[in-house]
């Protein structure tokens, strides 16, 4: 492989670090999210969830239509229909319960759902894809049940807000790896499967986007725009920098969600509940440091081409 030169070495550092913007400005945008449903309030959390899958469906008809990708999605097979259409009604749920999170001052139980979703994911995939776990990674998912049992005991039930986030995120991301498209397309296509049910159900049980005047109308159709902005943020980011990095990044949602929900809206916080954090925190740290570890070591053993 011939050396980089100055320029190209530049080239890179600039790729790399716009590659970092773009998903940081992501995950600020996701992590920004407590504060923005509660201003869709006298709107029910189910109402919010529909224009924001209605929103959502017009906006990427537009975008799909001037970037030219509806040859992919008219040429999908059965199948692949049959795995967006499962993949809808999971990111739907995943919508709707964290908006009824937020909107019922439950935005640190929400933010423990987005921080154990990886562990969800790698538990999935040995269930579901027979995936072998390394130590660390088992050492991770059972200190991260320890938490949940911790926090159990200290809710005085289960995290379910937590556990339905983190487990339909999880099953919607095994689902998407089944589906031929780019993140775009395919956000599109989930959009046409549940946006008409959603469009549906605005007719049919009414909706407050004509009774509360113009800025309530502007911050419910900005439920698409909030969607579909930081998508395509984290999509140019995860093209121009590496998967580990992206992998680092997607903790910065969780935290600000939990900031926001302990220092902003003062959600309690008793000394058990803070145990069970520093535990799940602590199982975040053990898989991320084997993770960017298994990183190294393919790297390494990759041909130099």
């Amino acid at each position: 492989m011939p050396p980089l030169t100055n320029s190209t070495a530049t080239s890179a550092d600039l790729h790399t670090r716009r590659g970092i913007a773009y998903g940081t400005s992501a995950y600020i945008i996701w992590g920004a999210f407590p504060a923005y449903w509660p201003l869709l309030v006298p709107a029910t959390p189910t109402e919010i969830l529909a224009h924001r899958v209605a929103w959502s469906l017009g906006l990427m008809l537009i975008v799909i239509s001037l970037l030219g990708r509806w040859r992919a999605i008219i040429g999908l097979s059965r199948g692949s229909w049959l795995a967006i259409g499962a993949a809808s009604v999971l990111i739907s749920i995943n919508w709707g319960v964290y908006i009824y999170a937020v909107n019922s001052q439950h935005v640190v139980e929400s933010a423990l759902g987005y921080f154990i979703t990886p562990l969800i994911s790698v538990l999935l995939g040995v269930v579901v894809l027979r995936e072998r776990l390394g130590k660390a990674q088992l050492v991770a998912i059972a200190v991260a049940a320890v938490a949940v049992v911790v926090l159990t005991v200290d809710y005085g039930r289960l995290p379910w807000i937590s556990l339905v986030l983190a487990g339909a995120f999880g099953f919607y991301a095994l689902i998407k790896k089944m589906v031929p498209l780019d993140a775009t397309s395919s956000l599109a296509a989930e959009s046409m499967v549940i946006g008409p049910i959603a469009i549906g159900y605005l007719l049919i049980q009414g909706t407050t986007f004509t009774t509360h005047g113009t800025g309530h109308a502007l911050l419910l159709a900005g439920t698409g725009v909030i969607t579909v902005v930081p998508l395509w943020l984290f999509g140019a980011g995860a093209r121009r920098v590496p998967l580990a990095t992206m992998g680092m990044l997607q903790y910065l949602a969780p935290i600000l969600q939990f900031a926001w929900g302990v220092f902003v809206v003062h959600e309690p916080m008793p000394a058990s509940r803070w145990i069970g954090f520093g535990l799940v925190w602590v199982a975040l740290a053990i898989f991320t440091v084997d993770a960017i570890r298994r990183n190294r070591r393919r790297q390494l053993l990759a041909p130099v081409e």
